[in-house]
């Protein structure tokens, strides 16, 4: 008894692997995260295994019927639409519940837009952080990224068509319009795009051709430089110890940029790491 978590092509279908093919047609079960778009990818492979949708909505109350099942012996194959499931995608209740029953969970690595972004990117990938996608609601959008401004790691986001330009134009105002981004959009399909350059190009860029804000994208953000952390004098740094003891973050960096003469970004930044430290 074993649950597979197997990934799936993201788009060209010629990125499905060997592996995952055998371990698919030779389950007991398929739980897929939408039946439909997933039996298309099954019929073109000829594979017949019955399926179970698995899907946010449903995962935990599924859950319990599916590591029932394996341990009365099946094997069971977890897919979502694309990727590598768990990534910004349902299973993370099932493969917890499947090991706490003492199930065997087996890994069956493929694509992944993440991976892939990251790997053509020509950012730095030594160290990084994946988000996700960022929040839908404006505020809570800008607030995770001023959260995330001094963060020196680059920084992987998932975002949507109809918020792309939204998502830019945040990242813009909390990080500055000279923050190298590479945007990765329709990874290994038919008009496949990666470009980079400092946000405010992008943007300029994206408003030249609608077509740039369709698909689905992957953004690689350039981290926080070391150096302008680091770069502030005892005076400045003075400064901004007292005015955040009375003001909002922002607010607090402006007036210290114009008493002490200071950037304004590195002080933003170096605020931001004390409200995190606590």
């Amino acid at each position: 008894m074993s649950l597979y978590i197997v990934s799936t092509p993201i788009g060209n279908l010629g990125d499905m692997t060997p592996r995952a093919l055998d371990v698919l047609r030779a389950a007991d079960l398929i739980a897929a995260e939408d039946t439909r778009h997933s039996g298309r990818l099954l019929n073109h492979f000829g594979i017949e295994t019955p399926m179970w949708a698995v899907h946010d909505h449903n995962e935990r109350t599924q859950a319990d019927r599916i590591v029932q099942r394996l341990l009365e012996g099946e094997n069971i194959a977890l897919i979502s639409d694309a990727g590598t499931p768990l990534i910004s995608d349902p299973g993370f209740h099932l493969v917890r519940a499947a090991r706490e029953a003492g199930v065997t969970v087996v890994p069956v690595p493929g694509a992944c837009a993440l991976v892939a972004a990251l790997s053509a990117s020509g950012v730095a990938t030594d160290r990084f952080v994946f988000e996700g996608f960022l929040p839908a609601k404006p505020q809570a959008r800008l607030a995770r990224l001023e959260a995330l401004a001094a963060e020196t790691r680059t920084l992987v986001f998932y975002e949507s068509p109809h918020r792309i330009r939204d998502a830019l134009e945040a990242i813009r105002d909390c990080f500055g319009d000279d923050r190298y981004l590479v945007i990765a959009r329709e990874l290994t399909k038919t008009f496949e795009t990666i470009r980079g350059a400092p946000v405010g190009e992008l943007l300029a860029w994206m408003d030249e051709d609608a077509n740039q804000r369709r698909g689905e994208f992957v953004l690689v953000v350039e981290g926080a430089p070391e150096a302008e952390r680091g770069a502030l004098d005892d005076e400045s740094l003075r400064v901004l110890k007292i005015l955040l003891a009375e003001l909002p973050l922002k607010q607090a960096a402006a007036l210290t940029a114009s008493i002490t003469g200071a950037r304004k970004k590195p002080l933003y930044q170096q605020a931001l790491a004390w409200k995190e430290q606590g």
